[in-house]
């Protein structure tokens, strides 16, 4: 029996056509985020269908969040239970910051 491959999401490539105003724009948020190009068009998507799609119901978009990040074996088997924790620390260490 050979191993089982984990469930990969398969992305379709898109051609996109920028004239050089919006080319140095995009790479000029490249740069700020050190996010993908493709990142950044796909981020500006979801964005512009949040203000365009506005018939959609409050938190359909949540759909697209539940598995986003992926099956990575490094991720913390608790991670729902103490998310704060991983988000901004111990209770301890943002105690110690407000001082």
């Amino acid at each position: 029996m050979s191993p089982k491959k984990s469930a990969r999401r398969v992305k379709e490539p898109v051609q996109v056509y920028l004239d050089p105003t919006d080319r140095e724009l995009l790479e000029e948020v490249v740069r700020a985020t050190g996010l993908s190009r493709a990142e950044i068009l796909r981020r500006g998507l979801r964005r512009v269908a949040d203000d365009v799609l506005t018939e959609r119901a409050p938190g359909w978009s949540l759909d697209r969040l539940v598995g986003a990040l992926g099956g990575a074996a490094d991720l913390p088997k608790d991670l729902a239970e103490r998310h704060d924790e991983y988000l901004y620390g111990s209770q301890e260490d943002r105690v110690k910051h407000i001082d």
